[in-house]
């Protein structure tokens, strides 16, 4: 499978439209994958499961990672059982190195800084918690109202923290967490502006991400569309939308709205291209894959519309874009491998 992949200096833009399915995974049990990252090396992919396991895959091989080269390959988690937990665990041994313990909650977001040692956490118990994972304390802790995502930005100087139903999401210098957020990006008029497109304002956000290019923020959502945001002054550059009836994917958290089945679920998770200029979603109850190109000025009222389709018979409720090479990997029943497609 590595041979087929395009060299990693590709230009994104020279193959994003030619991606397709080259390698399907499927569960022999009726689960939904809930979660999924590369590692920095870009050679495994890992998974969560409903049923409670994690999956790792080598994304260069195109199989199940069955052995590690490295005894030093470690993941961090948050468990949903017990005492909500973030769980340090080796995978060449399955041994916990260490537990890190304080929140009173369920973990909604998880995110490792791009550089260094720490990683942050936020939880329905309306903290975010700094860590280094070389200690089980938390190094700092701040208190929101409902602070269900968090992210560093690419040079972990500035970090992000989001709330849907404060309908905000504030920036933090990270060397000064202690002090107030030196900006605020306040979405309650955006939200208002794309209820006809079935947008549900205060609810349903599932993610955050900063682009590796520094302009963009990401907000991801499992209503209408999600939000495109200008990194320095929050103001909103798309509202990326797919029309794709009513249907609810696998994946509802990390919020956990009501399960209502009279409301439009209908966008999956979506991620930034390594180069910041696309984003990459699930479509919903549709199968495949979609493409929002953020130079793309054809929209009315901000309104974008996938640039691409990539198709497949599966559908994706999750989705990550390799960090090393130009690989995606989707994942919903069962978990797909994609490459670009050099006759296309």
């Amino acid at each position: 499978m590595a041979d087929l992949a395009p060299p990693p200096t590709t230009k994104v833009s020279d193959v994003i439209t030619s991606f397709r399915p080259t390698k399907q995974f499927k569960t022999s049990t009726p689960v939904s994958y809930t979660s999924i990252d590369h590692d920095d090396s870009g050679e495994f992919l890992l998974l969560s499961r409903t049923d409670d396991t994690i999956q790792m895959y080598n994304t260069k091989a195109g199989a199940p990672a069955k052995e590690l080269k490295s005894q030093n390959q470690s993941i961090i988690y948050a468990s949903t059982k017990g005492d909500d937990a973030i769980r340090y665990l080796s995978m060449h041994d399955n041994n916990f190195i260490r537990y890190f313990r304080g929140h009173e909650g369920r973990v909604t977001s998880l995110c490792l800084s791009p550089s260094g040692d720490q990683f942050m956490s936020s939880s329905l118990d309306g903290t975010v918690k700094l860590w280094d994972h070389r200690s089980s304390s938390a190094q700092g802790e701040l208190r929101f109202e409902d602070p269900w995502l968090t992210a560093y930005d690419p040079s972990s100087t500035v970090f992000a923290v989001a709330s849907p139903t404060a309908q905000a999401v504030v920036l933090y210098d990270l060397k000064n967490f202690d002090k107030p957020p030196f900006a605020t990006f306040d979405l309650a008029d955006v939200e208002k502006r794309y209820v006809h497109l079935g947008q549900r304002p205060a609810e349903g956000w599932t993610g955050l991400e900063f682009g590796n290019n520094g302009k963009f923020l990401l907000i991801t959502t499992n209503g209408g569309g999600h939000y495109l945001l200008d990194a320095f002054s929050g103001d909103l550059v798309h509202y990326l939308h797919k029309s794709s009836g009513n249907g609810v994917t696998s994946r509802l958290a990390p919020g956990d709205p009501r399960p209502d089945p009279t409301s439009v679920y209908t966008q999956a998770d979506a991620c930034l291209s390594p180069d910041g200029r696309f984003v990459i979603g699930g479509s919903g109850s549709q199968s495949g894959l979609v493409v929002w190109d953020s130079q793309d000025s054809s929209g009315v009222d901000k309104v974008l519309k996938p640039s691409a389709d990539l198709p497949s018979a599966k559908s994706a409720a999750v989705v990550a874009y390799n960090p090393r090479f130009n690989l995606l990997a989707s994942a919903d029943k069962d978990v797909l491998l994609w490459l670009p497609d050099g006759d296309l």
